[in-house]
């Protein structure tokens, strides 16, 4: 795997390829006003009886909401009162100041500030935080340590969290999928940095200004983050500035991949992502905007979005392979796309046709297999009696279309 980081009109765009082929895209755009990830000191400005939900201050310009669910309130004797039993008004009222994060990106738009409600306009937020390292995410209102659900085996996973538990003075941990391999030293080391990491967060509390306490991920540390779990062979950028971000993160996260950072010169290095375009990159990000994606075989996918759902149709060329086999190929395309798209929310899929219960149980676990390494969470919820494949995708920041507005290239 290779990762590409440029620049264009002040925004950081980075790349993941694997044999030149596009497997990652994140974009930072110049219009993005909350990052995925950010924490903030913010102050309740209202209680919405009828949401069940707090609005906030983020920092001044933004604002925010809290819904009851996402509500964690410290207890006296240290322990951690989760919201939804009782309505946010007992637990909560206007001009407390709390510590909370940003559950997914927020991009501003003048274009439908008059179109949307005020639940829409605000970035929703959660009091539960999570600091995402490399192999770890702490979460420090969590009484114990979890496995993601991604790795799999009932043995193996009971074996890694006995490991987990084997961290002195560390609760709260949840072990990401790059991580399952890894010796307990390692996983030591990134879990004292993110507890560190928390400490400085945490005694921010005490201040009573609204203020932007730490900035979410950026697109560098998003994909070098999502990339874990493949063996990156360089990591190619075009600017000092990236060069000294990325190899911060990398002296903390991940050593090993110091040495793999390259500053490169390209022919027109002056122009526009010259990098992307010396690599060849432009044509398939230009792609990911079709309607329409060619499989090798010669049959395709049509991808429409609404604003309930992506449809996804599965077409066949003229060859006389079976059905199966076509779906099976479909499928890894579709989680390419999905990824590269950052599609979201509800996701139907219509297969070819296929009768036989064994392909169908076949097609599921390729499908279960080709989302295994996607960054957001991925559940596929099996086949209804028409034969559609039911996918949630779970999405940090908002999808490519959108990051794309505003951006002339």
């Amino acid at each position: 795997m290779d990762i590409l980081i440029e620049e264009f009109e002040g925004k950081v765009w980075a790349a993941a390829l694997r044999k030149g082929r596009l497997e990652g895209l994140e974009i930072d755009p110049p219009h993005e006003a909350v990052r995925w990830g950010a924490v903030y000191r913010a102050k309740i400005t209202r209680i919405d009886k009828s949401l069940d939900a707090a609005f906030l201050d983020l920092d001044g310009t933004n604002t925010g909401i809290l819904y009851n669910r996402d509500i964690v309130i410290k207890q006296k004797d240290g322990s951690y009162l989760k919201g939804g039993d009782t309505s946010i008004g007992k637990n909560l009222k206007a001009g407390d100041i709390i510590i909370v994060q940003a559950k997914s990106a927020y991009l501003s738009s003048d274009d439908d500030l008059f179109q949307q409600s005020e639940e829409d306009k605000t970035v929703q937020t959660t009091m539960s935080i999570s600091i995402p390292g490399r192999y770890l995410i702490y979460t420090p209102m969590l009484s114990n340590n979890q496995v993601s659900r991604r790795i799999r085996g009932k043995e193996r996973r009971k074996k890694l969290e006995k490991m987990l538990n084997q961290i002195e003075g560390m609760s709260g941990l949840i072990l990401r999928s790059a991580g399952a391999d890894l010796q307990t030293d390692i996983l030591m080391r990134e879990a004292k940095i993110l507890k560190d990491t928390w400490n400085v967060i945490s005694h921010s509390l005490e201040g009573t200004a609204v203020e932007l306490l730490i900035q979410g991920p950026n697109s560098i540390q998003r994909v070098l983050s999502d990339m874990a779990i493949e063996t990156i062979d360089t990591i190619k950028i075009t600017t000092m500035d990236h060069f000294h971000q990325a190899e911060d993160w990398c002296n903390i996260f991940a050593p090993d991949l110091v040495t793999k950072i390259e500053p490169v010169e390209v022919d027109d290095g002056t122009q526009d992502l010259a990098l992307f375009e010396h690599e060849d990159l432009m044509g398939q990000i230009e792609a990911l905007f079709y309607n329409y994606v060619l499989l090798p075989s010669g049959g395709n996918l049509i991808i429409q979005s609404t604003a309930a759902l992506t449809a996804v149709d599965i077409n066949k060329s003229s060859d006389k392979r079976s059905h199966l086999a076509v779906n099976i190929e479909a499928v890894h395309e579709l989680a390419r796309q999905m990824r590269l798209r950052n599609c979201g929310g509800i996701i139907i899929v219509d297969f070819l046709k296929m009768n036989s219960k064994k392909d169908k149980d076949a097609l599921l676990e390729a499908l279960e297999d080709a989302t295994y390494t996607d960054p957001c969470t991925v559940q596929v919820h099996g086949l209804t009696r028409l034969g559609l494949a039911e996918i949630t995708r779970k999405r940090r920041t908002p999808p490519l279309a959108e990051r794309f507005e505003g951006i002339e290239f």
